[in-house]
């Protein structure tokens, strides 16, 4: 098993970091200080992309009846991770879970203890994908895919990965998205973007959300459409402070 380096930060543990999590060390600690220098709004971005992502997998796995879940460079699982959030609406919900970041796989065997299926595959080769996950292909299959398609820089290249993924799928699937962007407050995150992508061996690339919706193409986008996380459909008591749009958009479609 692949030994986890304490004293680097990785991206998934800074990730952790600023949801509240505490599968981290000082050294994500410090690295999550130093980007938050730069966007203090990254801990709201972060946290405000966790809430729509258990509101979306909440309404699929209950409202829509979806029972495969099939959520592509997840990370470290954390508090309310998919299989949780999936679970809790519909107790027999099937995660599968991909990731190709050794660290990552080794944390996560080791925290998931059998509660789902964790992949080790390349997001860049979606065949290989969906020969791997094992899911019934005769059934409808929810796509995740959250904060990881910034890191293909060529848009085109995304795009291609996510027509990849959704090709297999059956009609009444869906897919669940959302990246960040650079409308709302773009110079401060892309300052600290910068700043990450110098130092870090993955980079991230924040684009329009005219260029995310491309990666909706052909697809039915559920109400309200590609919006800021915090405004897809938001819990009727939702404080004001949790409403608040940030430079990270979301969206739900179904495959017709």
């Amino acid at each position: 098993m692949t030994q986890l380096d304490t004293g680097i930060p990785h991206s998934a543990r800074v990730w952790n970091y600023w949801l509240g999590g505490t599968d981290n060390f000082a050294a994500d600690r410090a690295a999550g200080d130093d980007f938050a220098q730069f966007y203090p709004d990254i801990v709201v971005v972060a946290r405000s992309s966790r809430a729509f992502l258990k509101r979306a997998v909440t309404h699929l796995a209950g409202e829509a009846g979806v029972q495969q879940f099939l959520d592509v460079g997840t990370g470290i699982p954390s508090a309310e991770h998919t299989h949780q959030i999936a679970r809790a609406a519909s107790p027999h919900a099937q995660v599968v879970y991909v990731d190709n970041d050794p660290l990552v796989l080794a944390h996560a065997h080791e925290v998931l203890n059998g509660e789902a299926v964790y992949l080790d595959a390349d997001l860049r080769e979606p065949g290989s994908v969906i020969a791997s996950a094992g899911l019934d292909l005769t059934r409808p299959v929810a796509l995740i895919l959250t904060n990881i398609l910034g890191h293909i820089a060529d848009l085109d290249e995304a795009v291609s990965v996510v027509q990849g993924l959704m090709a297999p799928l059956p009609s009444g699937s869906y897919l669940v998205t959302a990246d960040g962007t650079n409308v709302i407050d773009g110079p401060a995150f892309e300052a600290a973007i910068g700043v990450w992508n110098a130092n870090a061996p993955l980079s991230y690339h924040l684009r329009h959300p005219d260029a995310l919706a491309r990666f909706l193409d052909g697809l039915e986008l559920l109400p309200p459409g590609l919006v800021p996380c915090a405004t897809w459909r938001p819990a009727p008591d939702a404080p004001p402070a949790d409403l608040r749009p940030t430079d990270e958009y979301a969206a739900v479609a179904r495959k017709p």
